[in-house]
């Protein structure tokens, strides 16, 4: 990475406490709404809000609408090899897996199905590295 990508990388903005407060306040929300529902806290957390709110700030620091178009298209990517943890790590927890080692082997399992992925697509020309 060049000097001057660390130096961005590593500054802090008012807009980055900003951001940081807002994220932080989406996830608190829905861990809140956890307590009384657990199937509104699901789907609260299954929309898109993260990925709205970090286009909505990359809008308003002036990124490109290829830049924005580039996320977009990445995170549906992305986001298909993570989809099987949401099925797994229930059946699991149910099953008398400890959660540490039930989370632990979702992460590995969707590293895995990410890495297949990534080459699975590469002779498409998508490439997601």
């Amino acid at each position: 990475m060049k000097p001057e990508h660390w130096e961005k990388l590593l500054s802090f903005t008012w807009m980055d406490g900003a951001k940081l407060l807002l994220s932080a306040l989406v996830i608190v929300l829905v861990t809140k709404v956890q307590v009384f529902n657990d199937r509104l806290s699901a789907l609260l957390i299954a929309l898109p809000l993260t990925s709205v709110l970090a286009m909505l700030w990359m809008r308003a620091e002036g990124q490109s609408s290829e830049r924005l178009a580039n996320h977009a298209e990445g995170t549906f990517w992305f986001v298909l090899p993570t989809l099987p943890m949401f099925l797994v790590l229930p059946w699991m927890l149910r099953n008398g897996w400890g959660f540490g080692i039930s989370l632990t082997v979702n992460c590995l399992l969707t590293a895995g199905l990410f890495f297949t992925l990534v080459a699975i697509l590469k002779p498409f020309g998508i490439r997601l590295l």
